[in-house]
């Protein structure tokens, strides 16, 4: 996951490959809740997302004294015991609606006599309305007072009245606001379902029915039948008691699959043998967000579907323009507004008044952020309609993402424009809610147009603090990073260990070593064919080495094309003697890093030092002064900057004020005047 202020994403071009996507939001929290329902049984869940959403209710459940196991995406949960819940909780719920919802109306209808309990949450959940389910609790005799703002959380939670509880039976609730009400109500009313029948009658249009649909099939699972009659009116019957079902897997995210149709109907050309093959949900799904898949081919987009598995390449296209009522698909209809953008006509998706209520106001959201990029764009109070701009207005953006993890996903889709323009996500970490690794698994797939992958090219002389200023500058920006230095000690290490002495004469053979290389760089250790030899690439004789092996041209060569592959989404830092001069001459920025020669040995002594191995400050001079001579007057690829580079003498800057320097000139190379009113610069 991308925890960086914001993700330039290069010019795409197509895609393809295959992705799993992860588990259903919508199931794992509701099944996390369900299984802390059945008091003293033990559940183990498999598949569960791991998100910011389901770390919010599992950090509830343990808070009130469930005890929950976690190994890898499975999950051990044993029920609740009511009457050792604590005196007091305040629980704190980020931003999760299905965490929030369904926990008030369990823990209104658990808390006893003595106990309280306060539900929060971020700003963003502070303005979610929570009002018409504070409503309908308070029917059955539920004490819930608003600790700030009235139909909003916080909440405070007290004890029922036992009286009222048990005198009533029926319960209003509107549908039209959000499903999540419903939901929360249905999973609560098994609690108190003892004696009696307990029946909730929806006023207004029920919105959002596929998610009820996935609610009444869990319950099912989890022991109680739910009578549904016309969506309006539910009746939990008497004697409902919650049973584990031992063993549970969750469905893939159907959510999250619509970003990868999307994605293939817009990059995948069946002509070149493309398509995008999504695991983990097939058309069997529980998930009304499924049926999204009915939406895309609408528009054009060819979609095979199997038990488990779904299969997109582009089909018409330009694609085709819809007026769709998006009630059904309310979350993944959004990707459809995206999908806009590359549609001939205008696309109208209605009834949709929840998104309003979500994340963020999704309506307004989606009208600033498509016309920032061009696009015409109208909207009214449940509606939103979508032109695309002519190939030639097509404008760079920086996207606000509203803390929304569905707008990050959705304008990320931009990025194959045809006018190559660039695209920014802002705060790319909020795709923790639902789908943690959506950017990797989207550069996985996706290939950048040529030459579009954004380069970073740090040169200097040995010791100048390049290494470490290129892992600072990638982690900024989420960019990859390649060592050259390392490469080459690591080829040095490599000839040494095949008994092969570096000179010129041994050129072939050691050309051979390079092409050859098995190596993998994992964090502090080096592998070279499985062995870590950090500690020999790090050493002095390994700094000589790689001084004399990157003075053989035929070795350079060896190594270029490999350098060269390394230039990966969404970008590379690259530093070393020659990355903007040879390996990545049409970089955007490259930058050429000095300090004097005393500055430099210092540094190098107190790393060596560090490291347990036994130098003297002096002899570490004159070994940098000769290694300068070597590679500013060696006939191949001499040290030098480049003529377009940015000199920077950090002999007196800290880590953090180069790296703020080159930053700065980043923004400016790279991202240019687009983005300069968005709070970056």
């Amino acid at each position: 996951m991308f925890s960086i202020p914001f993700l330039d994403i290069a010019a795409l071009q197509s895609a393809t490959g295959t992705v799993q996507l992860p588990g259903s939001k919508s199931i794992s929290n509701r099944v996390l809740l369900l299984a802390a329902l059945c008091e003293g049984q033990t559940t183990v869940l498999h598949d569960v997302l791991a998100s910011d959403d389901t770390d919010a209710m599992l950090t509830a459940l343990q808070t009130l004294g469930c005890v929950i196991e976690r190994q890898a995406q499975q999950v051990r949960i044993t029920g609740l015991d009511r009457q050792s819940l604590p005196a007091q909780a305040q629980l704190h719920l980020g931003n999760a609606g299905t965490a929030m919802r369904p926990l008030t109306a369990a823990l209104a209808l658990l808390v006893g006599p003595g106990q309280a309990f306060e539900l929060t949450g971020v700003a963003r959940m502070q303005e979610r309305p929570i009002g018409d389910l504070v409503d309908a609790l308070r029917q059955l005799g539920c004490a819930i007072d608003y600790l700030k703002n009235p139909g909003f959380p916080p909440l405070a939670l007290r004890a029922a009245d036992p009286q009222k509880l048990q005198a009533s039976g029926s319960i209003q609730i509107r549908g039209d606001v959000s499903s999540q009400f419903l939901t929360a109500m249905l999973m609560a009313l098994p609690l108190v379902a003892k004696e009696r029948d307990y029946v909730i009658e929806v006023v207004g249009e029920l919105i959002s029915k596929p998610y009820i649909a996935i609610t009444l099939n869990l319950l099912a699972r989890f022991g109680i039948a739910v009578r549904n009659d016309n969506w309006q009116r539910f009746t939990i019957a008497a004697g409902s008691r919650y049973q584990s079902p031992g063993q549970l897997h969750v469905e893939a995210d159907a959510s999250s699959a619509s970003y990868l149709v999307a994605l293939g109907g817009i990059a995948s050309d069946p002509a070149l043998g493309q398509a995008i093959t999504i695991e983990g949900v097939g058309e069997d799904s529980i998930q009304g967000d499924i049926r999204f898949i009915d939406a895309a081919r609408q528009m054009g987009v060819h979609v095979e579907t199997g038990p488990n598995w779904l299969r997109v390449q582009r089909g018409q296209w330009p694609l085709k323009a819809i007026d769709i009522d998006g009630n059904h698909i309310p979350d993944a209809a959004m990707t459809l507004a995206v999908m806009a953008l590359y549609a001939e006509g205008t696309t109208r998706i209605t009834n949709i008044a929840s998104w309003r209520v979500k994340e963020t106001d999704r309506i307004d959201a989606m009208v600033n952020e498509l016309s920032k990029l061009g696009a015409v764009v109208d909207s009214g109070p449940d509606w939103i309609s979508v032109a695309p701009p002519a190939a030639d207005a097509w404008r760079s953006a920086s996207i606000a993402t509203y803390d929304d993890h569905r707008v990050a996903m959705c304008f990320s889709l931009a990025a194959f424009n045809p006018a190559s323009v660039a695209v920014r996500i802002e705060d790319p970490r909020c795709v923790g809610k639902t789908f943690p690794d959506y950017f990797e698994a989207l550069f996985a797939l996706a290939q950048p147009k040529p030459n579009a992958v954004p380069v970073i090219c740090i040169d200097g002389p040995s010791a100048s603090g390049k290494g470490t200023l290129a892992a600072h500058v990638a982690k900024q920006l989420g960019f990859h990073v390649l060592d050259s230095g390392a490469l080459y000690r690591v080829a040095g290490v490599a000839a040494r260990q095949r008994g092969l002495d570096i000179a010129p004469e041994h050129a072939p053979a050691l050309a051979d070593v390079a092409r050859s290389l098995q190596l993998v760089f994992d964090g502090e250790r080096v592998l070279l064919d499985g062995r870590d030899v950090a500690a020999a690439m790090r050493s002095d004789a390994g700094s000589r080495d790689a001084s004399l092996i990157s003075a053989i041209p035929a070795v350079r060569d060896a190594l270029l094309q490999w350098q060269r592959e390394r230039a990966a989404l969404p970008g590379l830092v690259a530093d070393g003697r020659d990355m903007g001069t040879v390996v990545f001459p049409d970089a955007p920025l490259k930058v050429f890093l000095t300090a004097s020669a005393e500055h430099r040995a210092e540094r190098r002594y107190k790393q060596l030092i560090s490291q347990g191995f036994d130098v003297k400050l002096a002899s570490l001079r004159e070994e940098l002064e000769a290694r300068d001579l070597r590679d500013t007057t060696r006939a191949v690829a001499p040290l030098k900057p480049a003529a377009d580079a940015k000199v920077l003498d950090n002999s007196e800057l800290s880590v953090a004020e180069a790296t703020e320097q080159v930053l700065q000139w980043w923004r400016q190379a790279y991202a240019g005047a687009a983005f300069a009113t968005l709070g970056h610069d």
